[in-house]
């Protein structure tokens, strides 16, 4: 009933006109985003974070656009899947194996609507999974101390292999990275100058969303000059939708597994949208068996990736919200948002700001139902977008977070700031390290510093603290086997993705 209560409250704030309208441009702008290939939800939340601070939106508004955002792009990834073979990210890139030779055999727009009710059904079963066990786990969270809160911090970086889907020495040097530049300003605990060489802008520390906007938006532009993308993709038409009702009852079994096995990969630290597409499409084509074309264009081949990775996204948002450890890349965007509105993410945040978490969640439910609108009558307009050259989409892009990031502070030194992040996330990206655990880092260093210093207080220095309860030594062995777990199974995982995506090739 309690939750109910909640969820009441929560609707109460996403139904406001004004969060409507920006729900509405959120899932809008992130189908855009995701249908762009390459660009991917990070990037497209990261730059579009400077805007929600140049228009003045207030706190619940910005969240549920850039939430709106993500799952928009969750959905738009497809497009280019479909009509491409390219995908719009890295989840997306199970759905070409069946969605592109779909669109061959002249179904691209029975591909699309599949695809698109798919991700709806996985979504909303994802949020309802969010609803249910959200609070429990936030309660459950209470009873973390500051040693406890370390070991969680230790197993979030542990997992990063599993979310980057990297080499894990290269995740944890980029995390590394991450929270050496969260030790730059002045130690509040003793008042010293760390890492600022003088430089007054520093003493605060750095911020968030120049790091996070550099990082993505200003080093995806840098990457395109270099690759001198210019011309559009010849793609295939797009002809009338003629799906019939028993077409899309028969993807509804394969739609609701989908949903609940993403939406498990999406809870589990590290695992992700990615896995979450693969296992549910996997599964699918071993359930199915012989009964099955798997490859050649059968419908349950896009409705098992699809309702998986959108599965996934929304339960990405059950550690970000109750524990504030994020549990993708772009809830680690999204959790930088929140720090930056002096909102603490964690167990705290479903008492203290009740209304914005539950009007986030209720604008998911919300969202979902616009995204399904949204999707299969305008999918032209998405389709025409697409075949418009990056040369000209990408630095109107760029200019947008030069402009947002300007109106924030009107210093010209940010933009310089966010130019030299830009750079150096170019030059990360060539050496194949990714920038997620950067961010993570620079977003979880503090509370990790202050939870770390807390526990050697209270124990008077005494290290053995932070291992010294059964909840601790239980986050301290997941910590582990999140670590190994990807140098493991890790291999064995990209061998069979790369092999799906020469499949498609």
């Amino acid at each position: 009933m309690e939750t109910l209560h909640y969820l009441s409250l929560g609707f109460g704030v996403a139904l406001q006109p004004e969060n409507l309208m920006f729900a509405l441009i959120g899932c809008f702008i992130g189908t855009l985003i995701g249908a762009l290939p390459g660009l991917g939800p990070a990037n497209g939340v990261a730059i579009l974070i400077p805007l929600a601070f140049t228009l003045g939106l207030k706190p619940e508004t910005a969240l549920i656009m850039l939430t709106a955002v993500y799952a928009g792009a969750m959905y738009g990834g497809r497009i280019s899947s479909i009509l491409l073979n390219i995908p719009g990210d890295e989840p997306a890139m199970m759905t070409c194996l069946d969605g592109y030779p779909m669109a061959r055999q002249g179904k691209a727009a029975e591909a699309l609507a599949i695809s698109a009710i798919a991700s709806f059904m996985g979504s909303l079963i994802a949020t309802v999974g969010l609803i249910l066990l959200a609070p429990l786990l936030a309660r459950f969270a209470l009873t973390f101390g500051p040693a406890e809160y370390f070991a969680l911090f230790v197993l979030a970086f542990a997992t990063l292999g599993g979310i980057t889907g990297k080499n894990p020495m290269k995740t944890l040097m980029a995390a590394a990275i991450g929270l050496i530049i969260a030790t730059v300003g002045i130690d509040l605990s003793t008042g010293t100058q760390r890492y600022t060489f003088g430089v007054l802008e520093l003493y605060e520390g750095v911020d968030f969303i120049i790091a996070i906007v550099g990082l993505f938006a200003v080093s995806e532009l840098l990457f395109f000059i270099e690759e001198k993308a210019g011309a559009g993709r010849e793609m295939i038409k797009v002809n009338p939708l003629k799906l019939k009702w028993r077409e899309i009852l028969s993807i509804f079994p394969t739609s609701i597994r989908g949903g609940v096995l993403g939406f498990i990969a999406g809870v589990l630290p590290g695992a992700g949208a990615s896995l979450g597409s693969f296992i549910t499409y996997t599964l699918e084509k071993k359930i199915v068996g012989k009964k099955g074309y798997f490859g050649e264009g059968d419908p349950r081949g896009v409705a098992a990736p699809e309702s998986g990775n959108n599965g996934a996204s929304s339960g990405a948002l059950v550690p970000m919200l109750t524990l504030g450890v994020p549990g993708s890349g772009t809830t680690a965007v999204l959790l930088a948002m929140l720090v930056s509105l002096n909102i603490t993410p964690g167990p705290l945040m479903f008492t203290q700001n009740a209304d914005l978490v539950w009007g986030v969640i209720a604008a998911l439910l919300v969202g979902n139902f616009m995204l399904l609108l949204l999707n299969i009558p305008l999918v032209g307009v998405f389709v025409k977008i697409l075949s418009v050259p990056p040369m000209y989409l990408l630095p109107i892009v760029t200019m947008v977070a030069f402009v947002g990031i300007y109106s924030i502070s009107h210093s010209t030194f940010d933009l310089y700031f966010m130019i030299a992040f830009g750079v150096g996330g170019y030059i990360l990206r060539k050496l194949d390290i990714p920038l997620v655990p950067v961010i993570l880092g620079l977003l979880l260093g503090p509370e990790m510093e202050k939870n770390l210093r807390h526990a050697m207080q209270i124990s008077d220095g005494d290290w053995s603290i932070l291992w010294s309860s059964p909840l601790s030594i239980g986050l301290w062995l997941v910590a582990i086997v999140g670590l190994l777990l990807p140098v493991i199974v890790g291999p064995i995982l990209r061998r069979r993705m790369q092999a799906a995506k020469q499949h498609t090739e």
